[in-house]
């Protein structure tokens, strides 16, 4: 057996090695366990900037998921004659929504998920979205459904979401699936994709979670409030700070462990960040930037220039969080697959 302490290395972008062993909590050094260590080279925003944590990354784990899911997926389709496949529902022509729906089809095409995709105009009405969910529903060759969020204003959000299957929830947003997700003894179908992907890099990095005290920034039925339940499910603390809370900084510079997911560009400064705490930034936020080519860059809400200096580790922006919401969604069409044809 190799000791774990053996394996916890990181070279960081100034090549010096550096243990991270002590970072995070980890309780049994003797335990044999595998680390991501690689530590990608710094973004052109924080060139310079004198790094102290390790860099999560999150499109390496999701790598990682997706190759074996392909392994999956080919074994399924040898064994079982069974091929998953999701529904993408997109409305309007938000371009965002549109990369994101794009961005799922080519993952769904490199794992071998079949991938079925409906694109409605703006001002479609709710009823005819509701016949194609009502369609993917009884198909038994889509194993998963997805609606694309945010709908137009003049759709009921709960209506839609409520219509879509439990047993296909993929998105892990059904009201059933939340419920059981906040009842102790419970267990949901599926767990919301982002909050899900925060959490397994968290397990991935071998952050030790019981017993901190975690804040999520954001109160949003998508990210926020899953992923404070997720965390009170790892017997974490919780403190969910949002745009009413009172002195947020003083609350959120307790945390062990932040999970941002507000929306707004470089919120989270390194005042509110309490030394070693570890990050996970949802948010992608543009901000000008003359010196790209698109005129803009993407940042998260955390300030990472900041940030890096005093964290002992943080998710990128771009090439954290993101790429893991994918992952969980391909991960949970599998599973749905396997659970609805009993492919063990």
């Amino acid at each position: 057996m190799i000791p774990l302490r053996l394996l916890l290395f990181s070279k960081l972008p100034n090549g010096a090695v550096r243990s991270i062993y002590s970072n995070f909590g980890i309780q049994n050094p003797n335990l044999t366990t595998t680390i991501i260590t690689h530590v990608p080279p710094p973004s052109s925003a924080s060139m310079g900037t004198k790094v102290s944590a390790m860099v999560i990354d999150g499109k390496s784990v999701a790598e990682d998921i997706q190759d074996k899911l392909t392994v999956e997926i080919s074994r399924m389709k040898n064994k079982f004659g069974v091929v998953p496949g999701l529904a993408v529902i997109l409305v309007g022509d938000r371009k965002d929504s549109a990369s994101y729906v794009h961005n799922k089809k080519e993952a769904c095409e490199s794992v071998g998920i079949n991938s079925y995709e409906v694109c409605l105009p703006q001002d479609c009405r709710e009823e005819e979205l509701l016949m194609h969910i009502s369609s993917f529903n009884d198909d038994p060759s889509v194993h998963g459904i997805l609606v694309q969020l945010p709908l137009p204003s003049h759709m009921n959000e709960r209506n839609i979401l409520n219509a879509v299957c439990i047993e296909k929830d993929v998105d892990g947003l059904h009201p059933l699936n939340i419920g059981r997700l906040a009842m102790s003894g419970r267990e949901p179908l599926f767990l919301p994709c982002t909050p899900k992907g925060c959490i397994e890099l968290l397990h991935r990095y071998n952050v030790d979670i019981k017993g901190k005290n975690a804040v999520v920034i954001g109160r949003s039925n998508i990210v926020g409030m899953p992923a404070a339940l997720l965390l009170q499910r790892e017997d974490a603390s919780v403190s969910v700070v949002h745009s009413r809370t009172k002195n947020p900084e003083e609350i959120t510079k307790q945390a062990d462990i932040i999970i941002s997911a507000a929306g707004k560009p470089n919120m989270v400064r390194g005042s509110w960040i309490k030394p070693g705490a570890v990050l996970i930034d949802v948010g992608i936020n543009p901000v000008e930037d003359s010196t790209d080519p698109r005129g803009y860059r993407m940042v998260g809400d955390i300030c990472y220039e900041e940030a890096c200096k005093i964290a002992s580790a943080i998710t990128p922006v771009p090439g954290g969080v993101g790429p893991m919401t994918i992952a969980m969604l391909l991960l949970n069409t599998v599973t749905s697959a396997k659970r609805i044809h009993n492919c063990n």
